[in-house]
Formats: structure tokens, sequence, C-alpha cells
């Protein structure tokens, strides 16, 4: 396919913002923003379902336990719904004594009544207003100039200020959103937020929040560092002014965007729960705020058990979170390549000896699973692509089989057939059952029918053992018998007494398994025939002795 997508003129690159001193590059993120959940309101008019006044409770409550302490619950003039949603936050307490609710409405008198009628006996709460500015939306929407677009959104704030008694404007606090702020030219952006600024006042005790949103997502993060950072130098009262952000993730770089933000000066992010919104999402919070933990930063926002905020927002939201998203996804702590799944094993293994708040340095893993609620057992995940340290580790932590190291190659080998021939990925009882019955209960050639030793006393105070067996090789049956220096030894030289391949014990490995009455002993044996060739054996018995000589029998059954 040679087709090419030469756009031939239709799209234009996104004009930059001159500013040659820009700061924000050498600047470093060193606390947590101001965080605002739009998950009620901008994530919930983007569900295919929207939610029900129950699951808005329930979902507030758990955005009140992860420490959010802005939340935008709602457009209350829009619906029933959204009004008596937000009457019983407040009349069924809700809403704790930290904890400021966001309430969106446009700037019309009978809608602006309204939103007040649902905020009557509310504590504090912000009101956000906003209206379009881009030149798209001037020309095409609104057929307006520049001037009447500003007028607008002035007489927006005039209208809410007619409708608050002295006692609202207290617990009332403004913030304006340019909506397609990304699409608007700057300087009119600072224009129009210094006119609504001037018309509604702010001070230190009654700071007004400028939310500056990425409505649709066009500019490289860079740019969007930079508007606000010029946004913040040519505002006046700067001080006195919140600058949020609300970015979109149209080019999947809302998270980019956000930080490069902060970088800039930005104070808030309003953003949903694992971005969820309209079109390609909101910001993702989750992720934000742990980067930021990766960093050593207290995000503010309590995530140490990820699984279960996940798990309750797809039952609120009917999402699903796909399995690569940052930090809760299904498989963002797994390896299937075979040099990762090694390095995480010898990480993890190194990280045993260390203090619990030593530095995390494992590789290939951002931060320590367990810090969020994840585990270690599906960090290691099993398919063709994968090498021989991630089968010997997942037996090692979900088994306690410790696998000797020379013979690792032959468990991977063992465990990329199958994933080949099963073309798809194989779970950790899968990977126990192949060694289980290639090793443990590994049929051939060789058999014990029956086994009995004794242990002699030597003349001085050695111990030797005198092994008697039948066995059977090629289906005929053999009785032999050997003295050596113990079971393993003894069994080893009676087989010479049979047609079997001629072979000494080169490796042998030996640990217990299980615990009290329920612990065995697991051998690993390697033996070298003459002709050479190498095989591994396993063994695993109550009888110690007992494990080395299955071992043997293992290895030798491994020749065809």
């Amino acid at each position: 396919m040679n087709a090419s997508m030469n756009p031939n003129g239709k799209y234009a690159r996104v004009g930059d913002i001159e500013l040659p001193n820009r700061k924000w590059p050498s600047n470093k993120i060193t606390k947590a923003p101001v965080w605002c959940s739009v998950d009620l309101r901008d994530g919930n008019q983007a569900l295919v379902n929207p939610m029900g006044i129950d699951t808005k409770l329930a979902f507030f409550d758990l955005l009140v336990k992860l420490g959010f302490k802005e939340i935008e619950v709602g457009f209350p003039a829009s619906s029933d719904t959204e009004y008596e949603f937000i009457r019983r936050l407040i009349e069924e307490n809700h809403i704790p004594d930290d904890v400021t609710i966001q309430v969106l409405c446009q700037a019309r008198e009978a809608l602006v009544k309204k939103t007040m009628e649902s905020l009557k006996g509310c504590k504090q709460a912000i009101f956000h207003i906003y209206n379009s500015t881009s030149p798209a939306q001037r020309k095409y929407t609104f057929n307006k100039s520049k001037e009447e677009i500003k007028q607008i959104a002035v007489d927006g704030v005039k209208c809410i200020k007619s409708c608050l008694s002295d006692e609202d404007r207290k617990r009332i606090r403004l913030e304006y959103s340019p909506e397609s702020f990304s699409h608007t030219e700057i300087d009119y952006a600072v224009e129009v937020c210094e006119a609504v600024k001037n018309e509604w006042g702010c001070s230190a005790d009654n700071k007004i929040i400028m939310n500056l949103p990425t409505t649709v997502e066009c500019y490289t993060p860079n740019v969007y560092a930079d508007a606000i950072e010029y946004f913040a130098e040519h505002i006046s009262d700067r001080q006195n002014i919140i600058i949020s952000t609300h970015c979109h993730n149209d080019r999947g770089t809302g998270v980019a965007s956000c930080e490069l933000a902060l970088l800039a000066g930005a104070d808030r992010v309003e953003g949903c729960l694992f971005g969820n919104g309209e079109r390609t999402g909101n910001l993702d919070i989750v992720n934000v705020a742990l980067n930021m933990y990766s960093q050593g930063i207290d995000p503010q926002l309590d995530f140490h058990d990820i699984q279960s905020v996940g798990e309750l927002y797809t039952k609120f939201t009917e999402m699903e979170i796909n399995p690569r998203t940052p930090y809760v996804g299904e498989l963002v702590f797994t390896a299937f390549s075979g040099s990762h799944q090694d390095a995480i094993r010898k990480g993890m293994a190194a990280r045993t000896k260390m203090p619990k708040n030593a530095l995390w340095d494992v590789p290939y893993i951002l931060i320590d699973p367990h810090d969020i609620g994840r585990q270690y057992e599906g960090i290691i995940r099993i398919n063709s692509q994968s090498g021989k340290g991630g089968a010997a580790y997942i037996l090692e932590q979900e088994y306690g089989i410790c696998l000797p190291k020379a013979m690792h190659p032959a468990l991977g080998e063992l465990i990329k057939k199958a994933a080949d021939e099963s073309q798809r990925e194989l779970d950790k009882s899968e990977i126990y059952n192949l060694f289980v019955k290639h090793w443990l209960e590994a049929k051939g050639n060789l058999s014990i029918v029956d086994l009995a030793e004794t242990h002699l006393e030597g003349k001085e105070n050695s111990e030797s053992t005198s092994c008697r067996a039948v066995v059977e090789w090629k289906g005929k049956r053999y009785s032999i018998g050997k003295t050596g220096n113990g079971p393993l030894d003894a069994f080893a030289g009676a087989l010479s007494e049979i047609p079997a391949p001629k072979f000494s014990i080169t490796a042998f490995h030996e640990h217990s398994i299980g615990t009290g009455n329920d612990t065995s002993a697991v051998a690993y044996v390697q033996i070298t025939c003459e002709d050479g060739n190498q095989y591994w054996g396993a063994g695993k018995s109550t009888n110690v002795g007992r494990a080395g000589v299955d071992a043997v029998v293992s290895a030798l059954n491994q020749i065809k």
C-alpha cells in the first residue's frame, strides 16, 4: 500500500506564542496543584448511560474519600435530575466542611436563579460560567465580533452578581472559562478574562479562577505551556487569580499538556478519573497524580488501593479501563519480554534484602505496585516472547519451586514451545503443570518398581548406604544393587547394571518446600552422558533421599 496522507493545505499548524524568554522549561513540579474532579459533570455528560442520582451520590462519596477538595457536581439548571442531585448532596450532608462543590451554568438570569436555589444551605461553592471565544465559534456559532463576544462574558458576570446577596458573595466564588481557549488568540483571551475579572472583582481573600481549557487539544504541550505562562505574565492582579487547566486529549497528549502547564505557573487542575470525557476524554487525574508520586511528591490524593477505585469507576460509569492505562491497567505491571522478566526478577529479589523505604530502582517498573494496592504476582506473565527467567520466577513466587539458574534455559525452552503451540499467554497454573508433567512426573524408558535402602556404619564413623531396587528399562525388569556414600550415589551406581546410557551427576541442588507435616524436599539433578549430552531432572518427596533418586530417573527419562 503506497497511499500517502498529504493534507494538501487542509490543515495548518496552530500558531506559536511569542514568548522569547520563557521560564517554564527550567521550572520543576514540587507540589500538588489544587485538584478539581469534573467526573460528575463533564465526565457524566460523556457517558452512553449517564449516572442516576444514587450512583452520582456514591461517586461523590468516593471522590471525597480520595481527597478531592473541589468537585464539579453538575449543571443544576439543565434538568430536574441534576438539581435534585445537588439538593440531596446538601440536605443529606454528603459535603464535608473542607470540600467545595462547583456548579456550571450559562449566565442567563432564569438559569442563574435556579442554580442559586440549588445551592441553598451550601457552605461554599464555585459558580462556573463560560462562553466560547475562538474565531470559529465567533464566526459559525454566534456570528459576533470580538467586542460582542467579550460583552457576553461581562454581561454574564453582571447577571450572576445581580442574583447574589451580600451573604452569597461571601460563600460563592467565580470561575470563568473562555471556552476554546486553545483556539483563541492569546491576547484576546487575556482581554476577555481581564474584563471578567474587573467586573467581578478579586482580592487575596476572594480569588477568581480563570480556567484555560484545551477544549479541543490542538497545541503541542510546549505551546500550551507558553500560552499559560504568557497569560500569567499579562493578566493583571496575578496574585489574586487562580489559573486552572482543563485539558482534553484529542492529540493524546493531555497529561503532558497538564504537566507542562504546571511548570508554566498553573495552580489548579480539572480532570476525570482515568480520563473519561467527551471524544478522547478529559485529563486523567490519576495519571498526573501518580506521575508526581513517582517523582517523590505527595499528590494529596489517595490512590493506595487503585484497583478498588478502578472497579468502582467501572461500576459507576459502565466504562472499561484499557489494560494499558498507566498504573491501573491490568497489564501495566506485566512483562512478556524475556530480558525484561529477568531484570525484574533480579530487581525484586534484591529488594527483599533492603529496607521497605529503600530508593525504588527495580528495572522496568516505575513505582512499587504495592504502593497502590497492586501485587507482584502478575508482574511476569508468559507467552512465546518470554525468556527463561520469567517462568522460573513464576514457579518460585507462586509455588516455591526454586530451580537452579543453570536449569532455567531448559524450563524456558519447554514453556516457549508450549506458548508457541497455543499461540497465547500461559497462566501460572499451566506453567506449573508443564513443569510437573515434564520433570516431576516424567514418563520414559526408566521406572522404579521397588526401592530399599540400608544405612551402614563404616569403621571410621563414616556412613554409607546400600541400595537395592527393582527397575524397568524399556519394558524389561532388572534387580540392581550398589553401595554408595548416600542414597543418590548408591542408586546412580546401581543403574550401571542396566543397559541405560552411562552418565555422571554433574550438578545437584535441593531445597525444602512447605511447612510442618507438609514439608517436602525438591531435588534437581543434572546428568552428563558419555556422549556429552546433558539432561536435567527433578524429583519431589517427603523423603529427602528419595527426592534425589526420583530426580535421576526424571533426567534419564528426558533421553528420547
